[in-house]
């Protein structure tokens, strides 16, 4: 192939060659998929039902929970379509998009995660100036700067890595479109344009993770000067749940893309890939909710109340 607009389609890496794997990954997913849609819908819910939750913490968790479902929709459905279809094609338009919007939501997920820490920092280190400095409309100036900074990054790198003409195949060595697997398919030698625009990229995640973590250096050192044991278990159980998320977004990001190249291979590539395009935002509601006892309430009582008027409905009938 000459160039890009030679290639109409690309062929994703398969799961599994038999057609028995292929369904057995297809229910798994499908499981999994359900799984993050009612973790995520349950707090989006509850918190948007639920005024006692209209606080900067819970918005900016509105906004992550909205996140995470849309990441997750932009790879999960495509390759479970693939198995269950036993195909492994995706089109030259359908890739972009998705490559687009994965890398869209993932950097919002990451910039929001990044303002969660800040809002941890001033609600521990400086509760007395909590409603001045994270007022309704700081926090959507925040959120807004989130999406905005990510929308810009997903763009720039779309149209940077889909400019490079490819004429390596057409075949991905991964089960969705990402920026480091197009680039192996172009033949150009110039990647200056990309390569400057992923050490900004990684530039500015470095800063957003030296952020947090001076963020919650400063929230250890504030938590273990409360001289009441309730009073820093309550702290302790805003601020884990969070910490946990950061962590496992991080930690299965950079191994991904960091490992060495001596231990790669299609299967554990897949693996990964999993680990940190999927995992973290399936357990990412149970993190949360886990510690959280106005979440988990406010939970509990949107089931019961479904369950309380679908018990009258079915008595109307």
């Amino acid at each position: 192939m000459s160039n890009g607009s030679s290639i109409t389609q690309f062929l994703l890496l398969a799961f599994a060659d038999t057609r028995e794997l292929q369904l057995l990954h297809f229910w798994l997913f499908l499981g999994i998929y359900l799984a993050a849609l009612l973790g995520n819908g349950l707090i989006i819910t509850a918190i948007a039902c639920d005024h006692r939750l209209h606080t900067p913490m819970y918005f900016f968790l509105l906004n992550l929970a909205v996140i995470d479902l849309a990441s997750i929709s932009t790879t999960v459905p495509k390759a479970m379509a693939n198995s269950l279809w036993d195909t492994s094609a995706i089109s030259y338009v359908a890739c972009a998009a998705q490559l687009f919007f994965f890398s869209f939501f993932m950097s919002t997920d990451y910039f929001l995660l990044t303002v969660m820490s800040y809002d941890r920092y001033v609600a521990i280190c400086k509760p007395l100036h909590y409603g001045t400095l994270l007022g309704s409309r700081a926090c959507v100036h925040m959120a807004a700067a989130a999406w905005g900074t990510a929308f810009l990054t997903a763009l720039l790198h779309t149209a940077s890595t889909f400019s490079l003409p490819l004429c390596q195949g057409n075949v991905l060595d991964q089960f969705f479109c990402e920026v480091p697997r197009i680039l192996k398919l172009s033949c150009s030698e110039s990647y200056l344009r990309e390569d400057g625009l992923g050490m900004f990229s990684a530039f500015v995640f470095w800063l957003c993770f030296v952020f947090i973590l001076v963020s919650y250096v400063q929230i250890f050192r504030a938590v273990l000067r409360i001289p009441s044991e309730e009073g820093r278990h309550k702290a302790f159980s805003t601020c884990l749940p969070h910490l946990a998320v950061v962590s496992l977004f991080i930690s299965t990001g950079t191994f991904s893309h960091l490992k060495a190249p001596f231990i790669s291979s299609p299967s554990l590539d897949l693996v990964v890939a999993v680990l940190y395009s999927v995992v973290p935002l399936v357990f990412n509601p149970l993190i949360y909710s886990m510690r959280n006892q106005e979440l988990k309430e406010s939970i509990r009582k949107f089931i019961s109340g479904m369950v309380l008027n679908s018990g009258k409905f079915s008595i109307t009938l």
